[in-house]
């Protein structure tokens, strides 16, 4: 039985390129397919200039021609790296790196932070809940790729996301719990050691935790953003179309004058990625012997003066409450408890995001990917 260059396109589109999402065929990453008898020549174009991608491709390319095509076939993959073109002043330039709608997810917000150890996780996985509560399909990308804690606030450390075949390829199947699909590095690395990886190498991680999973469908997808305006953060916003953000600060000065770094980020030109408002973490401490008292103990009303000077929207305040930290602790968000004063909290802090939400809706156009040249993504805001 002679082998046809029709059977090897068809087998082809089953692979797909680490952190693509499409195929091999749909990607046009497939240069040449020559055949020979039962000899098979394949010419595959693909990004990852790494020894271990261009070995993988070969040996998935050689296995699903062997498996579904010909047992006989003798195969030899010729695998480059895509060049970067040259162009003129007219052309697009090279550096431009267009951001992928995900098929099936209506809104994507990133819950950011100018500065660590102000609760931004921990307002992201009880926003989640409280989403989910209300009836929306929710899922939680925990992008703190060197400090993930995603796995642990939903109590799922122990569970591992299974391969699933979409459309006759491999994905990820996000790990589920209390109505909320997640995916975090944290499902792929020892507990005990630590993530030493350069910007390229997190990237490539989160775009593989984006693009190669089957988020099927979404209302919303919540990012958890690490602290910061680094890396992790332009990635981000070249990979995805981003619908919204909403920064999380304490009220003390020092953390919101990263705060006011966070939001310039997403304001800055090249960016352009509308803010929803600011969360106020840790606004003032009850005791429980008093729960009338409130004590200011970071200041007070400092992240809605600060909504008010950058022009934007005070989304809510979450008190300093021991049982949030206990809950988070063993995996079970507070915004699941009922009828409880932290409970109202996170769910008026969800309304309120989601009339914000409803208002970017109406006075912007339908969101677009982002587009950020390399130099221009990391210049300072003026």
């Amino acid at each position: 039985m002679s082998i046809l260059k029709e059977d090897i396109q068809k087998v082809l589109e089953t692979i797909t390129e680490s952190g693509e999402g499409k195929s091999l065929i749909e990607n046009n990453n497939i240069k040449n397919i020559v055949i020979f008898g039962e000899e098979v020549v394949v010419d595959v174009e693909i990004g990852n200039p790494t020894l271990q991608a261009k070995k993988k491709i070969e040996t998935e390319i050689a296995k699903v021609i062997i498996e579904n095509v010909s047992d006989k076939a003798v195969i030899k993959v010729n695998v480059s790296t895509k060049a970067i073109e040259k162009t003129t002043e007219k052309e697009e330039n090279p550096n431009l790196i267009k951001g992928k709608k995900l098929p099936g997810v209506q809104n994507i917000i990133a819950i950011a932070s100018g500065k660590g150890g102000v609760g931004k996780s921990t307002i992201t996985a009880n926003t989640a809940v409280s989403l989910a509560k209300m009836g929306f399909k929710v899922g939680v990308l925990d992008a703190d790729v060197y400090g993930p804690s995603m796995h642990l606030m939903f109590d799922v450390a122990q569970e591992k996301p299974i391969s699933v075949k979409v459309d006759g390829r491999s994905k990820m199947k996000p790990v589920e719990n209390y109505g909320v699909k997640l995916l975090s590095l944290g499902f792929f690395t020892n507990p005990n050691e630590a993530v030493i990886w350069r910007g390229p190498m997190a990237s490539k991680a989160l775009n593989q935790m984006i693009f190669d999973a089957d988020w099927g469908e979404l209302d919303f997808l919540l990012i958890d953003l690490p602290p910061g305006t680094g890396d992790i953060h332009l990635s981000i916003v070249q990979a995805l179309p981003l619908t919204g953000a909403v920064v999380v600060s304490t009220p003390q000065n020092i953390a919101l004058a990263d705060a006011k770094k966070g939001v310039a980020m997403f304001q800055q030109k090249n960016i352009k990625v509308p803010v929803l408002g600011i969360v106020e973490n840790m606004s003032y401490f009850s005791p429980e012997e008093l729960p009338e008292n409130k004590y200011y103990i970071f200041g007070q009303d400092g992240a809605k003066n600060l909504a008010e000077d950058i022009n934007t929207a005070f989304i809510g305040e979450i008190p300093l409450v021991q049982s949030i930290r206990e809950a988070g602790d063993i995996g079970r968000p507070v915004a699941l408890q009922e009828n409880t004063v932290l409970e109202k909290a996170f769910n008026e802090i969800t309304k309120n995001m989601l009339t914000q939400l409803l208002i970017r809706n109406e006075e912007l156009p339908e969101t677009e990917v982002v587009k950020i040249t390399t130099m221009s993504g990391c210049s300072p805001k003026k």
